[in-house]
């Protein structure tokens, strides 16, 4: 927790490097302090859950991301999450039909992992970053915004 005397009121919290950060006003009393970080950090727990969606949710997802930007022609035997990719956002094995996630997605906003989602059922038509692969990628409108997101969020650790 961080007090901060420049703020008046506002309550804000956030997640950085695993840790909960809640801001408050310094002015603020031990019980005030107390029932403000219990209802940030439930409000947070509440995002990030919207924000993880299921390996079933995924797939429903991949089937509507897959209809509406690559013609429905992408259909992947499985999406799931995994937590063995520490160095790569996503993968696919073509022969099997399969996708996976990296845990680290999850909280992420919806545009990124849609478009990791979209970047991965676009192996499952090429099996490499050729030109096709990046014109049907580059279907999905936020492409390089998610890019840079990654690349971001990358650069940081």
């Amino acid at each position: 927790m961080r007090r901060s005397r420049r703020r008046r009121k506002s309550v804000q919290a956030y997640r950085e490097d695993g840790k909960t950060i809640v801001l408050i006003p310094a002015h603020f009393t031990r019980a005030q302090e107390k029932r403000y970080v219990e209802s940030m950090i439930a409000q947070l727990d509440q995002r990030e859950q919207r924000r993880r969606p299921s390996d079933e949710e995924l797939m429903v997802r991949a089937a509507e991301l897959n209809d509406r930007f690559l013609g429905g022609v992408a259909v992947p035997q499985s999406i799931r999450w995994v937590t063995n990719q520490n160095s790569r956002w996503g993968s696919c094995t073509v022969g099997e039909g399969t996708i996976r996630l990296s845990h680290r997605l999850q909280g992420m906003p919806d545009w990124v992992v849609d478009y990791v989602i979209i970047h991965e059922l676009a192996h499952l038509l090429h099996s490499n970053h050729g030109a096709g692969f990046w014109a049907l990628v580059n279907r999905y409108p936020k492409t390089e915004r998610a890019r840079g997101f990654l690349e971001g969020v990358s650069h940081k650790r």
